[in-house]
């Protein structure tokens, strides 16, 4: 069973109003919260106070990663493929 901190961010993830990023982040969250360190908790909730349409062009490499987004854990994301 998820903890409220982690149900808390697989809400944010989903929810986020631009549906390219509802569908990698939320899949991401819904994916991998439950393995996920204190510390991956920590810097995901980091990346989710960004704008859906930087981190979005962070992962299809429009744009660079901001050093402070670019951990292993992004890179995870970006590796991440939804499912429709």
């Amino acid at each position: 069973m998820l903890d409220a901190r982690r149900k808390r961010l697989v809400y944010r993830a989903n929810y986020r109003g631009f549906k390219e990023a509802d569908m990698i982040l939320g899949g991401f969250a819904k994916a991998n919260i439950e393995t996920l360190t204190d510390e991956e908790i920590v810097q995901f909730e980091d990346l989710l106070g960004a704008k859906d349409h930087d981190i979005y062009n962070w992962i299809s490499g429009k744009s660079p990663v901001p050093a402070n987004y670019d951990t292993p854990l992004f890179e995870r994301l970006r590796k991440f493929k939804p499912v429709p």
